[in-house]
């Protein structure tokens, strides 16, 4: 019995003393991994660089359905946030540099962890090179649990390279995965909807359209006022020649609601109108073929555009809804003169195709 008393004191002993030896080491550590992911540099860039695509492919987040995320009105770009907490385990990041298409620093806090993350893109056969570092200081708790697990070193180490490979088994799939299906001739609804409206040029539309997106539902979110439908966007102006565009993110509503005066956000009407409706399910960065059809069928079918009328996309699944791109909904509505015999289409053409490699994001072609 003694000696168990002592072979336990000598074990207790060690213990302490390992634990006293790990806690009066530095703190500070730094980790880098870099990964080639077959995708488009501004199509893995513009993945990373918003908050709630990070669900699917985070290591620590894909695989523990538990964790609970929190999102702002800003989650892509300079500025934008999120949160996450797991049981007493909790961390937040916040962006606070990016250039576009090229690197985006962040700053991390995990549990009193603390680390600046930096991400980099660059063009190189096969895709994209992309670069994760991090750099940062470890409280005294972090340092004791991970010394018996193998170091910080080898715990980032290892997600980082598991994210990079989440990262590109995402990409490959999702964005090219989608199908287009022209739907035929419909009538919009009349309704009231809130909604805010931007100018800018044709490259910054898809940006912009996310970020009102995301500024709109927030808007809904915090003043409690309940959806009468999907959010959609409405061309005000579209004009290719002078590179520029004018577009509503609106919100439909039940009833009219009116804004205090000086607010980014207005009351709108949607008033109806006969229209070509087209389905595209999968990622954004197929709008642009997905107009494409539906401008051949009005072309292959005899109908003419009603230039008077207003464009439309409606997003019925969005990243709210479901992460995954290949699963997102979007309608398109081109309005058009009615014809007596078209109520119902004459065709209706449906395409599944996968897209050609590494797939160039556009804004969607309109008039």
């Amino acid at each position: 019995m003694r000696i168990l008393k002592y072979i336990f004191l000598l074990v207790l002993l060690a213990f302490v003393g390992i634990t006293v030896y790990v806690a009066t080491q530095k703190g500070d550590f730094e980790v880098t991994k870099s990964s080639i992911i077959k995708a488009q540099k501004s199509t893995v860039f513009d993945y990373v660089n918003d908050y709630k695509n990070w669900e699917t492919f985070g290591s620590y987040m894909s695989k523990d359905n538990s964790i609970k995320f929190n999102y702002p009105a800003k989650t892509m770009g300079a500025g934008a946030s999120s949160s996450w907490e797991n049981g007493s385990d909790t961390g937040n990041s916040k962006t606070v540099f990016v250039k576009e298409n090229d690197s985006i620093a962040q700053r991390l806090n995990f549990n009193g962890t603390t680390a600046v993350l930096n991400w980099t893109f660059k063009d190189t056969v096969g895709g994209t090179k992309v670069t994760l570092h991090s750099q940062g200081k470890m409280d005294i708790f972090t340092k004791i649990s991970t010394f018996f697990k193998g170091g910080i070193t080898g715990i980032l180490g290892d997600g980082f390279e598991k994210s990079l490979r989440n990262l590109d088994k995402t990409l490959d799939y999702e964005m090219k995965t989608y199908s287009i299906k022209v739907n035929g001739v419909s009538q919009r609804a009349s309704g009231f909807c809130l909604k805010q409206t931007v100018s800018c040029k044709l490259k910054s539309l898809p940006k912009n359209i996310k970020i009102l997106m995301s500024g709109m539902v927030h808007f809904f979110k915090k003043n409690r006022i309940a959806m009468a439908g999907k959010p959609f966007v409405m061309y005000e102006r579209y004009e290719p020649g002078n590179d520029f565009a004018t577009i509503s993110v609106c919100v439909p509503t039940s009833k009219e609601i009116f804004v205090m005066p000086g607010s980014d956000v207005i009351s709108g009407e949607i008033v109806p109108f006969t229209c070509l409706k087209t389905t595209l399910v999968g990622d954004y960065s197929h709008n642009k073929e997905a107009w494409a059809t539906a401008k051949k069928y009005i072309t292959d079918n005899g109908f003419k555009e009603n230039f008077a009328g207003k464009y439309v996309e409606a997003y019925v699944k969005t990243i709210d809804d479901v992460k995954q791109p290949s699963k997102w909904v979007t309608e398109i509505y081109i309005p058009v003169f009615p014809k007596a015999e078209a109520v119902q289409p004459i065709v209706a053409p449906a395409t599944t195709t996968i897209a050609p490699e590494a797939p160039a994001p556009a804004p969607a072609e309109t008039p």
